[in-house]
């Protein structure tokens, strides 16, 4: 028996005839997407800061389709939503999945130039795994950027929680501001009731900037906090409680940013003449 192996090489178990382990190359993941927010605790495409959005983070949603964010981690409990166009109308739904055939969270949203006044507003997201989803539901000549991020997502300061009033079911109220203010909050909220509202942006008598439509099964634990960019003058915010009048709710809107520039090199009466052409 010994004979029959006289002829094989001698193998000995040296460092050198094992593989280089080192030069090898870690494994990747193989999923779709990769996860940018690695390290951090969060998945799904959540970016690592909020500010400033890069082209980078942005995802393109074409015309008619759709495009989900998902968080399974239960300590993401808010999401911050941030829609915008290159200067053509954007109209999206969004809606906030929380297992099998529960919706909690809808809202429609129409604005007249994404670019002008992008959207931006956060999404409370409790008790995990939940999942965004942005639908595109406009003309495929339309596209949108969405952003959803998990990290340093906005709050309402302490004078919009101070201003907040009641509205009752049914009922509307108007907000106008100074054309310095440059951006508003608005923050929603009920008592634990369902929450059905329309805010709307005009700028002038019955003229729409942007208008969004809001659903949230419960005010409480799910309320709705946004940010308005109103850039010019004449801007006015309406909140309609849509709600029947059992379901009132508490709103507070208030100025968020002002442009301390935009009385600067500013001529009284311009280049008016008084008296026009009179005895040209």
């Amino acid at each position: 028996m010994l004979a029959l192996f006289s002829n094989a090489p001698a193998f000995s178990p040296t460092v050198a005839s094992r593989p280089a382990v080192a030069n090898r190359a870690a494994p990747a993941m193989q999923l779709g997407v990769a996860p940018i927010g690695v390290g951090t605790g969060y998945g799904g495409g959540v970016v690592p800061t909020k500010a400033p959005f890069t082209a980078d983070s942005e995802i393109l949603v074409q015309g008619g389709s759709l495009r989900t964010w998902s968080y399974r981690s239960p300590a993401v409990e808010q999401v911050q939503v941030v829609l915008s166009t290159e200067g053509r109308p954007l109209d999206a739904d969004i809606e906030l999945w929380h297992g099998p055939d529960n919706t909690p969270v809808k809202m429609r949203v129409y604005v007249e130039n994404g670019q002008l006044r992008p959207f931006s507003a956060v999404i409370e997201t409790p008790r995990g795994p939940n999942t965004v989803a942005i639908r595109n539901i406009g003309q495929i000549e339309f596209p949108l950027a969405a952003n959803v991020v998990a990290d340093n997502v906005d709050n309402p300061s302490a004078e919009c929680l101070a201003a907040s009033t009641t509205i009752q079911g049914g009922a509307l109220r108007t907000y106008p501001f100074d054309p310095s203010v440059d951006s508003v909050q608005v923050l929603l909220k009920t008592d634990g009731r369902p929450l059905n509202a329309r805010i709307e942006l005009l700028q002038g008598p019955n003229n729409n900037k942007q208008v969004i439509e809001l659903y949230t099964e419960d005010g409480c634990d799910r309320p709705f906090f946004c940010y308005l960019v109103t850039p010019g003058s004449g801007n006015v915010v309406r909140v309609v409680n849509t709600a029947p009048v059992e379901f009132p709710m508490t709103a507070g809107v208030v100025a968020h940013s002002i442009n301390q520039e935009m009385s600067s090199g500013a001529i009284l009466g311009g280049d008016v003449v008084i008296g026009g052409d009179i005895g040209w």
